[in-house]
């Protein structure tokens, strides 16, 4: 089955520079959220409390892109000309956004995962790791049969072209 013309998914390529645009913003975020977990809670060592701290960072990550999807996009979507939608093109709810959430998490926990109970020394493997993953994943869109990444089919979402705005142009 064929997905209709406004429900096909944008370019790998550029769905990569969002992603990679979505990772800087997501680190500005992560970096926010850190200093005003360490100012509130008077850390005094970057090894206390950082297990609570991952975790109030992914909460208001989650926080962050669910409420953006549930709007339809994120500042890099926007900026790259794409939505996120359901499987039949409605708006996302928060929950599905939350799913989605959950499941996107493939495309850092196996590589990381490889690496958490090791101390390496170097990050260059990592870094190099954590990209060949990302790199796969994405090419794995390509045996979908709309071309969407996997963990868009099985969170029921998807990701769309969004018209351009401006210009005579109407907003969406």
């Amino acid at each position: 089955m064929t997905a209709p013309a406004s429900l096909l998914a944008p370019g790998l390529g550029r769905r990569l520079a969002s992603l990679f645009y979505e990772a800087f913003l997501a680190f500005a975020i992560a970096m926010g959220t850190a200093f005003v977990f360490s100012v509130l809670t008077q850390m005094r060592h970057a090894l206390q409390g950082r297990l609570v701290l991952a975790v109030v960072i992914a909460l208001v990550l989650g926080a962050y892109f669910t409420w953006s999807w549930s709007k339809g996009r994120t500042l890099p979507m926007q900026a790259w000309r794409m939505r996120i939608t359901d499987a039949r093109g409605r708006p996302v709810t928060l929950g599905r956004a939350w799913l989605r959430y959950l499941l996107c998490s493939v495309w850092i926990l196996p590589p990381m995962a490889l690496f958490a109970q090791q101390r390496v020394a170097d990050w260059k493997p990592v870094a190099a790791t954590l990209l060949a993953w990302v790199l796969f994943w994405a090419v794995l869109s390509r045996l979908h049969p709309q071309r969407q990444f996997w963990h868009d089919a099985w969170a029921g979402t998807r990701l769309v072209d969004a018209p351009r705005t401006g210009h005579g142009a109407a907003p969406q």
